[in-house]
C-alpha cells in the first residue's frame, strides 16, 4: 500500500544459534534496558508502504530515545515471510526487531504449505496502528452501499466480479469472508498488487474493489469510485461518512478486518528487552507529531501490552485460518 501523504525522506529525517545475551539470566538485564550496539529494524516489505513507514518512524524514535543507531532494512519477498524468517533466525537480545503485519504474522500460517517458521518463534511486543480496508464500486453499477451490493448480487447472480491485490492478501480474504457470511458469489479477479487492481476498478474492468484504505479513498472522494464501506468495527476518522461493513446487515455483525502493523522480537528475547521496547512504542504513539502522521495515513494508534498484542494476533490467525480453510486456499512461498 502506497501512502501519498508521507514522503520517505521526511520519515528518514524525523544461523539459528542462540546469542549469548539470550541465555543470560534475566537479572543480567536492568529494568531500563538499552541496546549496546546498532539496532536493526527488519521491514519485510518494499520501501514506501505502511510497513516501511512504521518501521522508519519507530527507528527515528528509538534512535533518539536510546541514543543508539537504529537502521531500517527492507527484506521484501515471499509475502513478508523472507524478512520474518531472518528475524526468527537472528539475535534474540533486542538488537533485531521485526515490523509485522497480517500477511506474514497471521495469514501465512494457514495459507503457505512450506512456511519456514512458526508462530511460537516470535514474541509479540505491541501493535502500533490499525487501518481499515475499504470496499468500493464502479459508479456505473449504481451500487452505493453494502445492502445495495447484496441485493444486486441476489438479483443478478454471476454478473459481478471483484478485484484485489492478490490471492491470499488481506483485501482478497476480506472479500472472501464477506461472501462466506452472506452466502453469495462473485468471481475473484486477483492482480499483482494494489495499483493494478485500482486501475482496473477505475476503468470499469472490475465492478467491485476490495482494497486497503489508501490508495482507494482519494478515488472515492473524487467520485471516481463509490465507497460502500470500511471493514473495521468503527468508522474511520479519515472517512467518517463511510459506514462500516456491519452496519445494517445482521449476518455481518461480527465483521472486522484491518491492516495492522506491530512489533515482534525473536521468542527468546528477555522480558526486560520486551518491556523496554513496549514502553518506547507507547511513548512514540503518544507524541503529537506521530498522531498527526498516522492520522494522515487513515490509521489509528493501537498500543497494547505484549499479552494484549499476543491475544490479538492469535485471534487474527484463527480468523484468517477459518476463511482460508473454507476457500480451500494453499500456496507455496516463492
Amino acid at each position: 500500500m502506497k501512502i501519498r501523504a508521507i514522503s520517505r525522506r521526511r520519515v528518514l529525517t524525523g544461523a539459528a544459534a542462540v546469542s549469548a545475551a539470550a541465555i543470560l539470566p534475566r537479572s543480567s538485564y536492568g529494568s531500563d534496558w538499552r541496546p549496546t550496539e546498532n539496532v536493526r529494524i527488519i521491514v519485510p516489505a518494499a520501501a514506501g508502504g505502511s510497513t516501511d513507514v512504521m518501521g522508519r518512524l519507530l527507528a527515528a524514535h528509538l534512535q533518539t530515545a536510546w541514543g543508539q543507531s537504529a537502521v531500517v532494512e527492507n527484506r521484501s519477498g515471499g509475502g513478508g515471510t523472507i524478512g520474518t524468517t531472518e528475524v526468527v533466525r537472528g539475535k534474540s537480545d533486542g538488537h533485531v526487531i521485526l515490523i509485522g503485519n497480517p500477511g506474514p504474522n497471521a495469514i501465512a500460517y494457514s495459507i503457505f504449505r512450506n512456511l519456514s517458521y512458526k508462530p511460537d518463534q516470535l514474541q509479540p511486543v505491541s501493535n502500533m496502528i490499525r487501518i481499515p480496508n475499504i470496499v468500493s464500486a464502479h459508479p456505473s453499477t449504481g451500487i452505493k452501499s453494502i445492502p445495495d451490493l447484496i441485493a444486486y448480487i441476489k438479483a443478478n447472480p454471476d454478473k459481478l466480479n471483484y478485484g484485489s491485490s492478490g490471492v491470499g492478501q488481506s483485501p482478497h480474504l476480506t472479500g472472501a469472508w464477506f461472501l462466506q457470511l452472506t452466502g453469495l458469489k462473485m468471481v475473484h479477479v486477483p492482480f499483482r498488487g494494489a495499483g493494478p487492481a485500482l486501475q482496473a476498478a477505475l476503468a470499469g474492468d472490475i465492478q467491485i474493489l476490495f482494497d486497503n484504505l489508501y490508495p482507494s479513498l482519494p478515488q472515492t472522494q473524487d467520485g471516481k469510485l463509490t465507497a460502500l464501506c470500511v471493514t473495521t468495527t468503527d468508522r474511520s476518522p479519515a472517512a467518517p461518512n463511510i459506514p462500516t461493513m456491519r452496519e445494517g446487515v445482521a449476518e455481518l455483525s461480527k465483521f472486522d478486518v484491518s491492516s495492522w502493523f506491530g512489533v515482534f522480537l525473536p521468542k527468546a528475547a528477555p522480558a526486560p528487552v520486551v518491556d523496554a521496547l513496549n514502553k518506547e512504542i507507547k511513548a512514540m504513539l503518544e507524541r503529537e507529531d506521530i498522531k498527526k502522521t498516522i492520522g494522515g495515513m487513515g490509521a489509528t494508534g493501537d498500543w497494547g501490552t505484549p499479552q494484549q498484542f499476543s491475544d490479538f494476533v492469535q485471534k487474527e490467525t484463527t480468523k484468517f485460518a477459518e476463511i482460508i480453510q473454507r476457500e480451500g486456499l494453499q500456496m507455496d512461498v516463492n
